[in-house]
């Protein structure tokens, strides 16, 4: 995508505050001094097997990027991709849980468009208003800050193992499911009161994917401590009996050119690579203002949220797994 994109004029007009530049999550357009607009889409295959719970799960995962832009959902359209020999009461199913995760997140679903697909996708195209002086892209983050995560890694993995064996086992699902339906809208309230530096959320490109266009984009490095990083349970294991998710490796190849790992450690790379679905923030924060955002995050019911490394001057564009 990054090389398709190579080719496009870059963006011009003044009225476009976050543009695609930078990989950020969302793209925001001034409207006035006060107000802007914050839009994006997104659409997954199920990860699930119940209709509805993958439909509020799809429409989790759309949401957050507009909660890690710092920005509030107003309106979303459906977007889906259908098979035709498939039955319409699947989707309408689908469609229900998507709608009641946008109701809970106080916007409306006014409309859609429909394609024909040979698998299931869906997700939602949407708009939301954003304070202009208070908008949190991935270009901030500053040698010296800590780095949040706010829920724990491993949703592709516990996913791949559903599919693969028909099930995974019921601590991690459990765990994995109640983790991809819980909004960011909580963690992004907390880095808006107490403020932030630079955030973006982890979904398909991966921890590491992101982290690294985090740090691109800010031109400064990032050091993991991965001692620190929230997992569900049992995912290692998994990984070790041979479960992968299949995206990891694509993954990889796009971002292990930013990529060092200080130990040798398949299995923690296969994770660190692996997809994320309905993930959580990864947060840039001064480092005085560290422990008073993560004990708010725990507060506000994300007990896995945790300090996972810090940001360094050198060298740019690198993130290091120590």
């Amino acid at each position: 995508m990054a090389l398709a994109l190579e080719g496009l004029p870059r963006i011009a007009d003044p009225r476009v505050l976050v543009g695609h530049n930078h990989a950020d999550d969302a793209g925001v357009m001034r409207i006035d001094d006060s107000l802007a607009l914050v839009t994006t889409v997104d659409l997954l295959a199920p990860v699930v097997d119940d209709p509805r719970e993958f439909g509020f799960i799809a429409a989790t995962n759309c949401l957050s990027d507009v909660y890690a832009m710092g920005g509030d959902p107003l309106a979303c359209l459906n977007v889906v991709g259908w098979p035709t020999a498939m039955s319409p009461d699947v989707l309408g199913e689908i469609m229900a849980g998507g709608q009641e995760a946008v109701v809970q997140a106080g916007a409306v679903v006014i409309g859609g468009h429909t394609f024909q697909s040979a698998e299931i996708r869906y997700g939602l195209a949407i708009t939301g208003r954003i304070d202009p002086a208070r908008i949190y892209t991935n270009t901030g983050a500053r040698p010296g800050d800590a780095l949040i995560l706010t829920k724990p890694l491993g949703t592709g993995t516990v996913i791949q193992c559903a599919i693969s064996r028909g099930a995974a086992p019921e601590e991690a699902f459990k765990a994995a499911v109640a983790s991809m339906k819980t909004s960011n809208a909580t963690a992004a309230a907390a880095v808006r009161e107490l403020g932030a530096n630079a955030c973006t959320d982890v979904t398909g490109f991966s921890f590491l994917g992101h982290g690294w266009e985090l740090a691109a984009a800010s031109k400064v490095g990032i050091r993991i401590d991965a001692a620190a990083l929230p997992t569900f349970p049992m995912v290692r294991e998994l990984i070790l009996a041979g479960i992968v998710d299949g995206s990891h490796k694509m993954n990889m190849n796009s971002f292990q050119q930013g990529v060092r790992f200080e130990r040798d450690d398949p299995a923690l790379a296969t994770l660190l690579y692996s997809s994320e679905t309905s993930g959580g923030l990864l947060i840039a924060v001064a480092h005085d203002d560290a422990g008073p955002l993560l004990a708010r995050l725990h507060e506000a019911g994300l007990p896995n949220a945790a300090v996972v490394g810090t940001v360094v001057a050198q060298p740019p564009g690198v993130v290091t797994v120590g």
